[in-house]
């Protein structure tokens, strides 16, 4: 239980991680890991020393377990375009596994914009992978709140984030299980894109598909 604690508390208060609707997002995961669990309705006891969390090894492509960390990236540069885009960590749950993208606003004037984000999946090379399918809506692989696509402005300083969503599930032996190393993100179509490195990889096992909520301004507080 403390395992799917920590999953679910590490999903809901990531400063660069989950969405307003990342709670129901951290809730997805943990209902995964554990369909049959009770809610515990026990208050939680303070303490006396910090756990110290040991990360798991890497899990083997198309293989359930925690992917490798990557480092922290540098959130002091604010790019020319003036709107910054940020990879949280992975999250995983046996085959599911969820990420959000922050994008903030660090230029002088207010943006606006609204829908989903442009996602393209890049090899070690940074190619492109065409056998890649993006979603908008995380609705055929996993049931994540989704705010659909409404128009969002950000004034200097305010983030937006999005979700996105993948599992590593392997359904043919013969296949090769895809895993990219980067992703190139957009705001929309047509707006500056960064090259993000995610999170141990999105292992996509030979599914191929990843999903994607629409752009949903952050509270402060996130």
């Amino acid at each position: 239980m403390t395992v799917h604690r920590r999953l679910a508390g590490a999903a809901c208060l990531l400063a660069v991680s989950l969405l307003t609707a990342g709670c129901g997002l951290s809730a997805e995961l943990d209902r995964e890991s554990d369909p049959d669990r009770r809610l515990d309705t026990t208050p939680a006891r303070t303490p006396s020393a910090p756990a110290v969390d040991i990360p798991a090894p890497g899990p083997a492509y198309g293989l359930p377990g925690r992917p490798t960390r990557s480092p922290a990236p540098d959130t002091t540069a604010c790019p020319a375009s003036g709107l910054r885009l940020e990879p949280g960590p992975v999250e995983a749950a046996m085959g599911l596994r969820a990420m959000t993208v922050r994008l903030t606003n660090c230029g002088k004037e207010s943006y606006a914009f609204g829908g989903y984000p442009v996602l393209t999946a890049l090899d070690e090379d940074r190619a492109p992978l065409v056998d890649v399918e993006v979603r908008k809506g995380p609705g055929e692989i996993t049931g994540v709140p989704d705010p659909g696509a409404h128009p969002v402005r950000l004034a200097r300083g305010e983030s937006a984030t999005s979700s996105l969503v993948w599992r590593n599930t392997v359904t043919d032996p013969t296949t090769t299980a895809v895993n990219a190393p980067y992703l190139r993100v957009a705001p929309t179509e047509g707006a500056p894109a960064a090259v993000l490195t995610v999170d141990g990889g999105l292992d996509l096992g030979n599914t191929g598909r990843i999903g994607t909520t629409a752009w949903k301004k952050a509270d402060k507080a996130e």
